[in-house]
């Protein structure tokens, strides 16, 4: 047993590897980043959803930015459409799953903002959805992907493609990404920057 688990954190530290060495993605986050500097000094906000694990993800990155990330400062508008109850069962119910994130993205992202998009698969319809509505409203488009990026790659303003094809690997990965870029935001905005 303790192979097996010492192999599970090789495979991890084997992915995120992957992402260390993959220039084209260290510069894409890097460009989400910056975007996200420039919209937090624009006054908007960055909006997130995923599904299951994603959604946990999408919950936790916002919460990073609402509350803090690393140290003590004005709090950072964020907001993830997986933690209101009320309205993921009232919009599934009369609408459908496909529809849970693009009728909250309908009523309130506004132009200027930017909608991060979590699955590891990259194929969630009612994410897919939610990339319609955004180019509809002029709202920016990040999709947080792993695999082949699926449909989401495609549709998205910045596709940050984790290189892996294991669900678990992935989402371990696009925790790192989303703390990176808090990290960044944070410093940028209320810290001394990063070089």
């Amino acid at each position: 047993m303790k192979n097996y688990i010492k192999d599970q954190i090789k495979k991890s530290y084997e992915t995120k590897q992957a992402v260390y060495e993959n220039d084209n993605l260290i510069n894409k986050i890097e460009q989400v980043s910056k975007l996200c500097v420039e919209l937090y000094k624009g006054k908007n906000k960055t909006i997130l959803a995923g599904n299951g694990g994603s959604a946990a993800d999408a919950q936790h990155i916002a919460a990073e930015l609402v509350g803090r990330y690393g140290f003590d400062r004005p709090s950072i508008p964020s907001l993830a459409l997986t933690t209101d109850t009320s309205c993921l069962t009232a919009i599934g119910n009369d609408y459908g799953y496909d529809k849970v994130f693009s009728r909250q993205l309908e009523g309130m992202g506004q132009e200027g903002d930017l909608f991060i998009g979590i699955s590891t698969s990259g194929n969630s319809k009612n994410i897919i959805n939610a990339f319609e509505v955004a180019k509809q409203k002029n709202i920016t488009t990040v999709a947080l992907v792993g695999r082949d990026g699926g449909e989401m790659a495609k549709m998205a303003d910045i596709a940050l493609v984790v290189p892996s094809n294991s669900t678990p690997r992935i989402q371990e990965s696009h925790i790192l990404i989303g703390h990176i870029i808090c990290d960044i935001i944070e410093k940028e905005i209320f810290g001394n920057g990063v070089s």
